[in-house]
């Protein structure tokens, strides 16, 4: 495949590929990203795709790549207000973060007022600081469960937080 080929490839399927990324990751930015990865890959490799068949290879490249993105440790970062933007590497610990704006007595409550499973996984995980695996052979359950059960607490955690700051109470 020539360049100029491939050239009236892109042009006839960037929408398909933009829309295909765009479907799974919600964000305009990060799918205009992911067109061009999409793109690049399918030049990189452009020897195998399957003649008659380009739609379908360019959007299943697409979807891995919008899948890739969407389990990418960037991407489940926990963003907190006033900390966008700032790599996970170089932000510091986001228990830390909350611990400082919320006080220690407020997160206690709001650990507490999780409902199954979020409470015991986050009151071990951050309150006794147990490590996933650690709160998995207590719990009894699988360690990647802890891990998506700590996210999701962590969500909620964050979403109570927030509210109580503009609120003034942990409520709701």
């Amino acid at each position: 495949m020539t360049r100029d080929q491939f050239s009236e490839l892109v042009r006839q399927y960037e929408r398909l590929v933009y829309t295909v990324c765009f479907q799974l990751v919600r964000d305009g930015p990060a799918a205009e990203d992911l067109t061009q990865e999409t793109f690049l890959s399918a030049y990189l490799h452009r020897e195998s795709m399957p003649e008659g068949y380009e739609r379908q290879w360019l959007a299943r490249i697409a979807a891995n790549k919008a899948k890739d993105y969407l389990q990418s440790t960037w991407n489940r970062h926990t963003v907190l207000p006033g900390d966008e933007g700032i790599p996970p590497g170089l932000a510091p610990p986001t228990e830390e973060i909350v611990l400082e704006r919320a006080g220690t007595d407020a997160i206690r409550a709001a650990i507490e007022g999780l409902k199954e499973p979020y409470q015991p996984v986050c009151r071990l995980c951050l309150l006794e600081e147990k490590s996933p695996e650690e709160a998995a052979l207590a719990l009894g359950r699988p360690v990647k469960t802890i891990h998506t059960q700590l996210s999701r607490g962590k969500r909620l955690l964050r979403e109570r937080l927030e509210r109580s700051e503009t609120h003034g109470n942990l409520s709701t």
